[in-house]
């Protein structure tokens, strides 16, 4: 195990893994797995080599702003640079691309600024541009930036070659994007051996580089459109336009062969990946197999042959990546599940114990738990009886937040109750007084509304809504929301039984 001065320093070094199960007879087919990056990616290395080139040239200030325009990848990549030294990051995104990248984003400190579907990717870069020059932002400009060439020939493709020292590498195989990889890494392999064959895998349905038709710019170089692209499933593939990168790596020669995949195939190869070998990519990565597949195909034998597998499987779970994954049990899991007789969904479990005082039994309540249920319910016209981490509490805690209703929250397992388990002192004088036995219990203006569906229920029927108002109590009344959406899914009433 090695000891890094930061996360920067963990990037790169990727391994090349054998991929015995798809392997043509005799012919040795090794993917370059890019998830092992510390953000799921490729775009990792791109994204240190951009800003710290920029730092050296002295075009990025201390604590300027940076941009950048991304399909996801390369701002994830850049939000955990710019997050480790230092600097704002903005990012424009169609709106087409995955929710989890713009949700990872704004995990990591960057702000995501959405352009529409329709303005494709020529779009995300024109606003991007525009707010660069607006605001003085660093713009990084991977589609045409030679650092991004230049840190795949330097660490990528050396990898590669290191890793075949001895040995011929008869072929590699990529997809194109910005065309920093397929420039940096094709440049290096052909140096080191012109008869190193590189294939170049595109959509079926968009055939940028297959059209061989020029790629039209503007004013500036700012790229048109293509007329040959047409809406595809490869995110990170295949802008709408060709890249300066991609293009110089086709003037070059750089580029043997163009492959084109079919967006289902791609699904599919993606998913056995993670079946049959335990690899678990995007759907990038399964177009680039099924390239790198058709390429075994007609290979010698003794052949050895490397495909890039771009990023992580987590970047798609909202993608059609993930259809029919469901999150509930399905027909053959319930079976399994009824096989055994205990700890089932679709069972009633045994009663479980009864209050002391529904059972006609004397009570003998702890003094100085009534005193602290006593004294905060008639001081906070707001008052939760609750669980840190309980998700029927963070469930009313979103809905006091859509609402903006301020309230006070006891968490009655966190540290400060739970001295002489002062939290379990409160919460048998809440079930003595209130008859119930779970947890949260909501006081507004002093009178018991009930636990979390109660008071879900008691939002949709407006009984909230009045009690709100006969206490005085501010809240947002121009909220349009069903509450029972804010429960996790495994907990919502329409699903929570499977």
């Amino acid at each position: 195990m090695a000891r890094y001065d930061s996360i920067l320093e963990t990037i790169g070094r990727t391994p090349l893994v054998r991929l015995d199960t798809f392997a043509s007879p005799g012919v040795n087919l090794y993917a370059k797995v890019e998830a092992f990056n510390p953000m799921g990616s490729v775009k990792d290395r791109m994204a240190l080599a951009i800003i710290e080139q920029a730092e050296r040239s002295g075009e990025l200030r201390p604590g300027q702003t940076v941009i950048e325009a991304t399909s996801g990848n390369t701002g994830i990549g850049l939000a955990m640079v710019c997050a480790r030294k230092g600097y704002p990051l903005v990012v424009t995104m169609a709106e087409s691309f995955s929710v989890e990248r713009r949700k990872l984003l704004r995990y990591l400190g960057a702000r995501v600024v959405l352009t529409p579907a329709s303005e494709k990717g020529t779009g995300m870069l024109a606003k991007a541009i525009e707010l660069a020059e607006t605001h003085g932002y660093f713009l990084c400009r991977q589609f045409e930036n030679e650092a991004n060439a230049e840190v795949h020939s330097r660490t990528t493709a050396r990898e590669i070659l290191d890793d075949f020292r001895g040995e011929v590498l008869d072929c590699w195989v990529s997809g194109f994007g910005t065309g920093g990889t397929l420039k940096g890494v094709a440049r290096a392999l052909k140096q080191a051996d012109p008869a190193t064959r590189v294939v170049v895998a595109e959509p079926d349905n968009a055939r940028l580089l297959g059209s061989g038709l020029v790629q039209l710019r503007h004013a500036g170089g700012v790229p048109a459109s293509h007329p040959s692209f047409r809406p595809h499933l490869m995110q990170g593939w295949s802008p709408d336009f060709i890249s300066r990168l991609t293009e110089e790596a086709l003037a070059a020669g750089l580029v043997d062969e163009l492959v084109p995949v079919a967006g289902s195939e791609a699904l599919r190869l993606a998913r056995e990946l993670a079946r049959r070998e335990g690899i678990f990519v995007g759907i990038s990565s399964g177009a680039t197999l099924a390239a790198a597949l058709d390429v075994a195909r007609r290979s010698p034998p003794g052949s050895n042959i490397v495909c890039m597998l771009p990023d992580t499987g987590e970047r798609y779970l909202s993608t059609p990546l993930f259809e029919g994954i469901g999150e509930q049990m399905n027909d053959e899991e319930l079976a399994l599940s009824r096989s055994t007789p205990g700890y089932r969904f679709d069972t009633v479990p045994a009663a479980t114990r009864q209050p002391q005082a529904e059972r006609g039994e004397r009570v003998e309540l702890d003094a100085e738990a009534e005193r602290c249920v006593d004294g905060i319910v008639a001081a906070e016209p707001v008052v939760m009886f609750a669980l840190e981490w309980c998700e029927f509490c963070w469930s009313v805690r979103k809905l006091f937040a859509r609402l903006g209703i301020e309230y006070r929250s006891l968490d009655l397992d966190s540290v400060a109750y739970q001295a002489d388990d002062l939290g379990g002192r409160i919460r048998a004088v809440l079930a003595e007084r209130t008859g119930a036995r779970t947890i949260p219990q909501i006081f507004i203006g002093g009178e018991h509304v009930g636990g979390c569906s109660e008071l879900f229920d008691a939002w949709r029927d407006g009984r909230l809504r009045a009690r709100l108002e006969a206490c005085s109590i501010d809240y947002r009344g121009d909220v349009d929301l069903d509450p029972y959406d804010l429960l996790p899914g495994w907990l919502h009433p329409r699903t929570a039984t499977a």
